[in-house]
This record gives C-alpha cells, sequence and structure tokens, in this order.
C-alpha cells in the first residue's frame, strides 16, 4: 500500500523509528568521543584497545543474522523493541571494569545489542518509507548522525567539566531508554513477508538466489564504506590526540565535525538521490571521501585534520541509507533479512576495520593504519563503477 497523503498516524510511526535511530547515534557517539579516556582507564596499548574494539565486531557480526531471522520470524517491530533497550543497557557496561575478559565480554554485549538494533531499526525504516510513498530513508540516517554529533558534543562537554565515564554514561543511557519506551509503542507491524516467501518456496528459488546475487556487491559497498566510518568513529579522536598533537577535549570535537557533516549530508541525501540517481551519487561520495582522508592524512594538521574529517563525512553520509534502502527492498526478500545480510558485510567494516586499524597503527604507525581505510574508499569506487548490476537495455536501443 502506498499512501499519497501521509496519514497522521504513519507520520507518528516515521518520529518513532527517527527516536530509535537518534538513541543508537547519540548513545555510541558517548562513549566513541571519550575513547581517549577509557584508552587510559583501560591501561591498554593502541594494539590492546584494538582488541577490545573487536570484540565489539564478534558480538555485532554473532547477532545480526540472528536479529534479521527473527525479524523475518516475529516482525521487526517486536525485535527492536528489545534490542533497544538492550542496547541502552550495554553502554555504561564499557566503563564498568578494569578487568581484561570481564572488557572484552561487556564489549561484546555491546556490539551484539548494537548490531542487533540496527538491522531491525533499518527494517522499520523500509516500511515507513514503503508506506510514505517516496524516497525518505536518508532522512533516518541523518537523525542518527544528529544524535553522533550531539552525542560527541555531549562527551566533549562531560570530559571538559571533569565528569568521570561512569555516571555520565549512566545518566546517557537512562534518558536513552525512556525514549525507546515511548518509541516502541508507535512501530510499524511488521506484515511477515517471509510467510509467502515459504508458501512459494519452490517456484521463486532462482529469483531468490538472484536477489542474494543483487545483495553482495552492495554488501561489498557497505564493507569498504563502514570501514572507513568506524574508523573515524573510533580513531579520529585518537587521531587528533596522538598524531596532531592536542588536547582531549580538541580531539572530541575531530569526532563531532566528523559527525556534522554526515547529519549535513544525510539531510540533503534524499534530495540529492532524486536529483542524481543513486549510482552516481554513490561515486560522487567515493570520491569525496578519498580526498578527504588523504587531506587528513597528508598533513596531520590541526585545520587540515577537521577539514578532511568533515570531507569525509560528508562522503560516506549517503553511502549507506542507499545500500540499506536497497537491500530492503529487493523482490523476495523481507526488508529485516535483506538488510540482515548487506549488514552483516557491511559491519564487519565497521567492526573489524577499527580493531584492524590499531594493530597497524602499533606495528607501524596511526597515518599508516588509517591509510588503509584510503584504500578501501578507492576500492568502493571501484566497485560503484564495475560491480553493481547494470539495468537491462531500453528495448529499441
Amino acid at each position: 500500500m502506498t499512501l499519497t497523503s501521509p496519514t497522521r498516524s504513519l507520520l507518528t510511526s516515521r518520529v518513532a523509528v527517527s527516536v530509535f535511530f537518534f538513541v543508537n547515534g547519540f548513545l555510541y557517539a558517548n562513549w566513541t568521543a571519550r575513547l581517549p579516556e577509557l584508552q587510559k582507564y583501560f591501561g591498554v596499548t593502541d594494539g590492546q584497545l584494538g582488541t577490545i574494539l573487536f570484540c565489539v565486531a564478534l558480538g555485532s557480526m554473532a547477532a545480526m543474522p540472528l536479529a534479521g531471522w527473527l525479524g523475518g520470524r516475529f516482525g521487526s517491530d517486536a525485535v527492536v523493541r528489545v534490542t533497544g533497550l538492550l542496547f541502552c543497557a550495554a553502554i555504561p557496561l564499557v566503563a564498568v571494569s578494569q578487568n581484561e575478559w570481564v572488557i572484552r565480554l561487556c564489549f561484546f554485549c555491546l556490539g551484539a545489542a548494537s548490531g542487533s538494533m540496527d538491522v531491525t531499526m533499518n527494517g522499520q525504516a523500509v516500511l515507513v518509507e514503503r508506506l510514505w510513498g517516496k524516497v525518505i530513508f536518508s532522512s533516518f540516517h541523518a537523525v542518527f548522525s544528529i544524535g553522533m554529533a550531539l552525542g560527541a558534543l555531549a562527551g566533549a562537554e562531560f570530559s571538559k567539566y571533569g565528569v568521570s565515564l561512569q555516571p555520565h554514561l549512566l545518566i546517557m543511557a537512562g534518558a536513552g531508554v525512556l525514549a525507546i519506551v515511548w518509541a516502541s509503542t508507535q512501530l510499524i507491524k511488521d506484515p511477515h513477508p517471509h510467510t509467502e516467501i515459504e508458501k512459494n518456496a519452490e517456484n521463486d528459488k532462482t529469483d531468490r538466489l538472484s536477489a542474494l546475487k543483487a545483495i553482495l556487491p552492495f554488501g561489498l559497498i557497505a564493507f569498504c564504506c563502514m570501514t572507513g566510518e568506524g574508523s573515524m568513529m573510533d580513531w579520529s579522536a585518537i587521531y587528533m590526540n596522538k598524531v596532531v598533537g592536542q588536547n582531549e577535549v580538541v580531539s572530541a570535537w575531530a569526532f563531532g565535525t566528523f559527525g556534522v557533516s554526515m547529519t549535513i549530508g544525510r539531510t540533503f541525501g534524499d534530495y540529492l538521490i532524486a536529483k542524481l540517481g543513486k549510482e552516481k551519487l554513490m561515486l560522487i561520495d567515493a570520491f569525496i571521501a578519498t580526498v578527504g582522508l588523504g587531506i587528513a592524512l597528508a598533513f596531520a594538521s590541526v585545520w587540515a585534520t577537521f577539514l578532511g574529517f568533515f570531507l569525509v563525512g560528508l562522503g560516506v553520509s549517503t553511502i549507506i541509507p542507499i545500500v540499506f534502502s536497497s537491500a530492503g527492498n529487493i523482490k523476495n526478500i523481507s526488508p529485516s533479512v535483506g538488510i540482515s545480510m548487506a549488514t552483516s558485510i557491511g559491519y564487519t567494516g565497521f567492526f573489524v576495520g577499527p580493531p584492524t586499524i590499531g594493530y597497524l597503527a602499533d606495528a607501524f604507525d596511526l597515518r599508516i593504519g588509517l591509510g588503509f581505510v584510503l584504500f578501501l574508499f578507492v576500492l568502493m569506487a571501484g566497485i560503484i563503477v564495475f560491480g553493481l548490476p547494470q539495468p537491462p537495455p531500453k528495448k529499441g536501443a
């Protein structure tokens, strides 16, 4: 069903899904903005911090396929209610202990909750977009970026006034719970499309195999893009602190700059998609991200780093909304299942990339580590040009 004029209840549902995106970005940025302090609190090297961040990756990769299956089976509306609350509960755990194994377990739980919430809230976003009747998917990710930017600002302010990590994260998580509880009552009921697929499984095998092949290049683009996004979230503040030599407050603002530029890009994302088309916009994005990161790594000064991270944020801003929307609307695949497949590939980069950079930073230096991301941005452009399915030629052409 397509609505030419969105109803009041659909508008409320759009706001409710936006709340999930906001809370996810806001809470995640609160702790990543204070990663330099967390690193000192744990007393670990860059490589050891990379191992800790890798636990987030493991948790996410273990949970996302399950979240996609549960979303297809029980509905994304039912699953996102639970995962949203679990994510809020996991945030204060990042600063609960200095014991090596407890830290790893807590970060694993954080990754599992974050990945599961991401899959199911994007499934809800696909349903809202379908009912809305026009492209609005990027707006949800814009709200995520607004949350991320404000979360980075909050993290910088708590750091500025010397508030310790545990009370800071507890306060923010409590606010997140209140928002999630309200939003959970306004979600769209998932129509359980898996039921129809199962009824026609034999007839649809070929179509479903084609659908899986169609998702793969989008997943690889997501891998490259989200490696960059995850690297900015986890290493931008540390890069400004250690490589450029700025204090922790300025370092938190480096991450905030990236978040602000992502917000700007995603705010105009739906308009740009309609104006330029998905493939052309993704290629422009890849070029901007490559140039931006190149500037930050080549010059490593305060203003070059701010400019570079700003351009990276613009570049990666609309790629993931395009990928998720495309994966969630592939024929014979439910939104949660399609998105979980793309995100399982993409979030491998989001979570595995940052610890890999930590290992490279230990072996060489952080600029070399982030050079790996620069390579992936170039690779992403190649996949966009040569790897995406081409539309069939027009008759008579």
